[in-house]
């Protein structure tokens, strides 16, 4: 039986030097090429002939040395979701993470569970990142951004509903869910609302907000709210679902579509009638909704794409001194269906 023969331990590794002698160019030249290079102009045929050399001796770029001639990484930062952030926040991401890299970012995911504020930041500061996005899980403080941009992170953007000193700052109100599910409940006659608050950890940081804001909503109104709180499994919903008429509610806004499709079966398989009985909102609209029957009444949240805020790092990074701005990531408005 052959072989594969074993490749020599102390093979050297490919340089630069070695792919501008196969490829019979400058070193300068290959570096113009490989690095993408648009400020100096290489016909296509001595660019086809440098990717072909560097791919026969298997040669790859050094970031660090990279690194080093531009003054600054090409890292991007993103500090690692540790809660369950749901489809429509799981494709936002994805897209920014694939327009980053079509703007010759270095997209890092960071795992940062168990660490504080000040510890996150000194973490993500030791592999020199150009930009760290802090999606909001950790809370960066002034201190923390300082420490950023002295490690040489010229652009720190946070998302989330607060500003933090000398960062950028996208803006997600979730409150403004919480409200556009409340008040089209009330316009649909509903007083006793419940709101739904998922058990799992992590998940507040959207939930309080969004309680925040149907209580708003129902501010000075007859209308009541009512948290109820559920976790994510079927018996969870089925005991909420076994006391929901001593809870008296005629309506619920169940904090996402997801919780909300999981409550709807269980109060269906409760004898509770949806929506005569309770009528019953989600958020995200998921297309599973649209094919439940009644198809699930939802609020749809409008976010920027991930393309927006890819060419915000991008604009942060080309001039770091500009003054912090604010912008608002997301809209909100409810889109009422059978199930309310």
């Amino acid at each position: 039986m052959s072989q594969t023969p074993k490749q020599p331990a102390d093979r050297p590794v490919p340089t630069s030097a070695d792919v501008a002698r196969l490829a019979g160019v400058s070193r300068a030249t290959v570096s113009y090429v490989l690095n993408n290079t648009s400020a100096v102009r290489i016909s296509e045929p001595t660019r086809v002939r440098v990717r072909a050399a560097a791919e026969e001796l298997g040669y790859v770029p050094h970031a660090a040395a990279r690194s080093l001639r531009a003054g600054h990484t090409r890292i991007v930062l993103l500090p690692t979701a540790h809660i369950p952030v749901g489809p429509l926040y799981s494709r936002f991401f994805n897209e920014l993470q694939w327009e980053l890299r079509r703007l010759d970012y270095t997209v890092v995911q960071y795992g940062s569970l168990g660490l504080g504020a000040d510890e996150a930041a000194r973490a993500w500061a030791e592999l020199r990142p150009v930009a760290v996005v802090s999606l909001g899980e950790i809370e960066l403080t002034p201190q923390g951004v300082r420490l950023l941009k002295r490690s040489g992170a010229r652009a720190v953007i946070t998302l989330g509903p607060q500003r933090v000193e000398g960062a950028h700052a996208l803006v997600m109100d979730q409150r403004e869910i919480g409200e556009s599910a409340v008040v089209h409940l009330r316009e649909r006659g509903r007083r006793r609302i419940g709101v739904l608050i998922p058990e799992e950890p992590g998940l507040e940081l959207f939930s309080k907000p969004r309680l925040a804001g149907a209580r708003k909503a129902a501010h000075g109104t007859d209308a009541v709210i009512e948290p109820v709180t559920m976790a994510y499994t079927e018996e969870s919903a089925a005991e909420l679902a076994g006391r929901w008429r001593e809870l008296g509610l005629d309506a619920v806004f169940a904090y996402n579509d997801e919780y909300a499709m999981l409550l709807m079966s269980a109060l269906q398989d409760a004898d509770i009638d949806v929506p005569r009985e309770t009528a019953v909102i989600g958020a995200d609209d998921l297309l599973l909704g649209r094919l439940l029957r009644p198809r699930l009444s939802t609020v749809h949240v409008e976010m920027v794409t991930g393309r927006h805020l890819a060419e915000l790092v991008d604009r942060v990074v080309r001039d770091p001194e500009g003054t912090p701005e604010r912008h608002d990531l997301m809209g909100a408005r409810a889109l009422p269906r059978e199930s309310s």
